[in-house]
């Protein structure tokens, strides 16, 4: 069963001429809460290599390219141009693009350690405060965005099955 198909279907007069033909309510959203997206069981973890889109993982995952549609709603995909990593030869066309020098300073991070964890903090362009501060550049500052977008969750293969069910019928409860 495709995405669409779950949704239900609703009576919709398209011109307005009383004449009535039936529909799939695409209005009707379910949101994942953060409870059941924090839960790590349920998920795997995945790397999405240069060029693979949504469908090349479910088919390699699931064994089925029809659950495409899980793997951007469990990673708040909305729009696949903007949210899914792009591919090294559109990255740096975008890069290219964006900035006139790629190379140029985009910011400034210090490294800050509290016993086993270590976060990078962003100062902006403060170096007078951060004498030790790290430049990054354009090109690394998207690079590091990117990369974060490479890595994203999937349903476990032995829970997908039971989660589509479940999303249809929340669909249907939805409308």
């Amino acid at each position: 069963m495709s995405y669409f198909d779950m949704f239900p279907n609703i009576y919709y007069d398209a011109k307005g001429n009383g004449k009535f033909t039936i529909q799939k309510n695409l209005l009707s959203r379910l949101k994942l809460v953060d409870k059941v997206k924090e839960n790590i069981l349920g998920f795997d973890y995945y790397d999405v290599k240069d060029g693979e889109t949504p469908e090349m993982i479910a088919h390699k995952y699931y064994g089925d390219v029809g659950y495409h549609w899980t793997i951007l709603l469990v990673n708040d995909i909305i729009d696949y141009y903007e949210d899914w990593p792009m591919s090294v030869q559109r990255f740096e066309e975008f890069v290219k693009n964006k900035y006139a020098n790629p190379q140029a300073i985009h910011h400034y991070e210090i490294s800050q350690t509290s016993g086993d964890t270590t976060v990078t903090i962003d100062v902006g362009m403060n170096t007078t405060d951060y004498p030790s501060a790290t430049a990054i550049s354009n090109y690394q500052y998207e690079d590091k965005l990117q990369e974060k977008k490479r890595q994203i969750r999937l349903i476990s293969s032995d829970n997908i099955e039971d989660f589509v069910k479940e999303f249809e019928r929340k669909l249907n409860e939805a409308s």
